[in-house]
């Protein structure tokens, strides 16, 4: 009887495996490799909500106030302005030849780059 019970249940057992395994390789999601979104979103790009929160973070704090160094300011819209409409504000973070490299030591992200270009070459709005 003992031997019995241990075919009949090793029997379901790989009844269940076959079925699970049949189950699992039917998934529609195998083809897809599920990575973290690479996308940089810079369909709506303003001064106040992506432009500045980039700067604040990543330049403010050594080009602020009235100490900013090499007198070069970005705490404020007229101040970034000016550094758009010489050149300067894209050479800087785009590393560009003829510019000092900013931030130093880093490089801002390629989306971060691509949101403050994007945002230039829409006028570089106050907004």
């Amino acid at each position: 009887m003992g031997n019995k019970t241990f075919f009949r249940n090793r029997y379901v057992c790989i009844i269940i495996f076959i079925i699970l395994l049949i189950t699992g390789a039917g998934c529609k999601y195998d083809d897809q490799i599920l990575l973290p979104s690479t996308s940089c979103d810079t369909l709506i790009v303003t001064y106040s909500a992506t432009v500045l929160p980039i700067l604040n973070t990543h330049c403010r704090l050594c080009h602020s106030g009235p100490n900013a160094n090499n007198g070069i300011r970005v705490d404020d819209y007229a101040s970034v302005r000016q550094l758009v409409t010489n050149g300067k504000l894209l050479g800087t973070i785009t590393h560009s030849p003829g510019f000092s490299p900013m931030p130093q030591g880093s490089k801002l992200s390629e989306c971060n780059i691509a949101k403050i270009r994007e945002w230039i070459a829409r006028g570089a709005l106050n907004n």
